[in-house]
């Protein structure tokens, strides 16, 4: 789909067209216009076992191997929110955000439809940004308690976050399929992040999604699996021998924090232990 007419960012106030094509100075974008576009499960596979660090983030931001999350994505960058109307849209795939010797790592789902997929950055521009962005902060990882666009500045220290699936899904509901085609870019980033001490899951996918990445690396995962619950944890152990600790936390989606289901307090006791294994701080 091609881009539409350009509206200005709204904190660089430069135009751009929505979605964005990769290497026209959007802030943070990992890619260019000579960036390789995965287009088949087998594309992600190879492109991402053969990248580094800052190839994964290039490689899976222009990703195009699942056509329905394509086109879906694409058309909620050209239709827009009312409330976003005059601002352009990313509509691309989501690559990971923070710090590259993270000893905490944050997994989330998939990206926001008016949120990160609008920014293009995790957890960005939303309600479920404000929740996480705010909790992180709290304990010391984030360098400010917003996340408002992809040019505010934040910053984490210590921390990383990342969807296993990198674009937005209709009805916040990926397909099998379509998880398993995006695995290779999450498996990639745990070969990638050596430091990664503690896996902090938000939700039962992100949950599942570390478990399937960390058996697929090689690493030894407790049998039967460990079930997903809010404060749940489980023992992983990397190839290496070293230990990671994965710990359960609902979903910051404006359902569970609206409905108390997910309190401040509960998130941040999650996270908590998350820091406590990782020695993030």
């Amino acid at each position: 789909m091609p881009a539409s007419v350009p509206h200005p960012h709204p904190a660089t106030g430069e135009p751009f067209g929505s979605p964005v094509p990769p290497g026209v100075g959007w802030p943070g974008d990992p890619a260019d216009g000579r960036t390789p576009a995965a287009s088949t499960p087998g594309d992600v596979e190879r492109l991402a076992g053969a990248a580094d660090l800052d190839g994964v983030q290039a490689a899976s931001s222009v990703c195009r191997a699942c056509p329905r999350l394509v086109a879906w994505r694409e058309e909620v960058a050209v239709t827009k929110r009312r409330a976003y109307a005059g601002e352009p849209y990313w509509g691309r795939p989501v690559p990971s955000f923070g710090d590259p010797a993270a000893r905490l790592l944050v997994v989330g789902l998939a990206p926001g439809a008016h949120g990160a997929n609008r920014t293009g950055r995790l957890f960005t521009g939303d309600r479920s940004g404000d929740w996480i962005v705010a909790a992180l902060h709290r304990a010391g990882l984030a360098t400010q308690p917003t996340s408002v666009d992809a040019a505010d500045g934040l910053a984490l220290v210590g921390a990383r976050m990342v969807a296993p699936v990198r674009c937005v899904p209709p009805d916040n509901k990926p397909s099998t399929a379509e998880r398993h085609t995006c695995a290779p870019w999450l498996r990639r980033e745990l070969a990638l992040l050596p430091d990664v001490r503690a896996v902090l899951a938000l939700g039962a996918i992100g949950w599942a999604a570390t478990l399937d990445a960390a058996r697929d690396a090689g690493w030894a995962v407790p049998r039967p699996a460990p079930r997903f619950g809010h404060g749940a944890t489980a023992e992983l152990t990397r190839a290496d021998g070293r230990t990671v600790t994965l710990v359960g936390s609902y979903h910051v989606s404006q359902q569970n924090t609206s409905t108390g289901r997910l309190t401040e307090s509960m998130l941040d006791a999650a996270i908590a232990v998350a820091v406590g294994a990782a020695g993030a701080r």
